[in-house]
């Protein structure tokens, strides 16, 4: 199983040989829901394979449909399955993606992937990620509005033990050296109380400068920036997402002071996050995330409305296709949930509206996200009552 990532995605932008299965299914973690799996599998399953015969032959419709099958009874697969499932196939290729997000069952049959909903989770403007933080460990989660999970880390060096090891900070010690002269200095050494030795000569006094509290401030700076460092290059960049930090609020200011990462928000959580459940943690994010996820909506909003206002943004799904077709499409607002079924002509910009079922047909709104993304566009899915159109897609032109 493949780590969803933008760079996952991408490959399968690039197609394969048609045709191409997409099913995705909400999936559970639990019984008794999860009992119910690998049926309502079963029943995509066969949808899959009706769609498939009306226009291919028997043997080839099996050979596809073999990895697909071979889940079916898999009882270690299925008793390990997170919130949803997208299972990606063709002639040439096979995925299967564990979601942190629930999906609608959906199963296409078409010529090129159906990815709308990887990238809705990919794109969504609702997505944000979570450090949290002391000064021994952290971990790294990421969530929307209705869920917040941990990311596999993998071999990251997460805790202090594993980012500082052995090499601890020693504690600085200042050595002075009393030489035992004479005069005065001879009598307070020979008094009740001085220090001399045989020879006449005080020994060396130690005098400890920086002590346990100086120590454990150097590690957990120390540790801190190699967690900024980490964080930034494995999830941070990759995904482009808002960082929050969670963390008791001393911990706050001295990973701020020394953080170079330009995702990490202002807003943050100043408590011990392990001192929450998840459903709190989840709750308490989501109230510094929220006031960043309207600020960007409205921000995409009002950049869609001032480019039409000077004829560079367009909502007509005829239009919409020529521009991204000529490569004038910079940003893509796609309408969470809405599927306009039908055919998309990537090198003439045509589109052809069609039913959904005919195996060779898919969604325009997710052929024009990928002909985007193929681009180097920005594409965000959107909920319904932000869209600041009505046709379920706007765009607004780079020139």
């Amino acid at each position: 199983m493949a780590r969803l990532t933008s760079e996952t995605l991408r490959q399968f932008l690039n197609g394969g040989d048609s045709p191409m299965i997409s099913i995705y299914q909400p999936t559970h973690r639990t019984n008794p829901d999860a009992r119910q799996d690998p049926i309502r599998y079963k029943n995509l399953l066969s949808t899959a394979e009706a769609s498939l015969r009306e226009k291919f032959p028997t043997r080839e419709v099996q050979a596809l449909l073999a990895p697909f099958r071979a889940l079916v009874d898999d009882t270690s697969f299925w008793s390990h399955q997170e919130h949803g499932l997208a299972i990606l196939g063709s002639a040439n290729s096979f995925e299967i993606f564990q979601l942190q997000r629930p999906v609608e069952e959906l199963v296409v049959v078409a010529d090129s992937f159906h990815l709308k909903p990887l990238i809705r989770i990919l794109q969504s403007a609702d997505r944000y990620q979570v450090l949290c933080l002391d000064r021994r460990k952290a971990r790294i989660l990421e969530g929307n509005r209705d869920l917040l999970v941990e990311l596999d880390t993998g071999d990251l060096p997460m805790t202090l033990k594993h980012t500082v090891g052995e090499e601890k900070t020693e504690p600085h010690m200042a050595v002075a050296v009393v030489m035992n002269g004479g005069g005065a200095g001879a009598g307070a050494g020979s008094g009740a109380g001085g220090l001399q030795s045989g020879n006449g000569v005080a020994p060396a006094v130690i005098h400890g400068h920086g002590g346990r509290e100086d120590e454990v401030k150097k590690d957990t700076e120390r540790f801190f920036r190699a967690i900024d460092r980490e964080v930034l290059a494995n999830f941070s960049r990759p995904s482009g997402l808002p960082l929050i930090l969670a963390a008791l609020t001393e911990y706050h200011a001295e990973f701020r002071k020394l953080s170079h990462n330009p995702f990490l928000q202002s807003a943050g959580v100043s408590i011990n996050p392990s001192a929450l459940s998840a459903e709190q943690l989840r709750d308490d994010v989501w109230k510094a995330v929220e006031p960043i996820y309207f600020a960007r909506l409205a921000h995409l909003s009002d950049a869609y409305l001032a480019a039409s206002a000077h004829e560079h943004g367009l909502d007509n799904p005829h239009d919409v296709a020529k521009a991204i077709v000529a490569g004038r499409v910079g940003t893509l607002l796609v309408e969470a949930d809405r599927i306009s079924p039908g055919r998309f002509d990537a090198a003439t910009g045509e589109i052809h509206i069609q039913p959904l079922k005919d195996p060779a047909i898919d969604d325009l709104f997710d052929d024009f996200a990928e002909a985007v993304l193929k681009t180097g566009g920005e594409v965000v899915i959107v909920p319904a009552d932000k869209m600041p159109t009505k046709t379920g897609v706007a765009a607004t032109l780079r020139y």
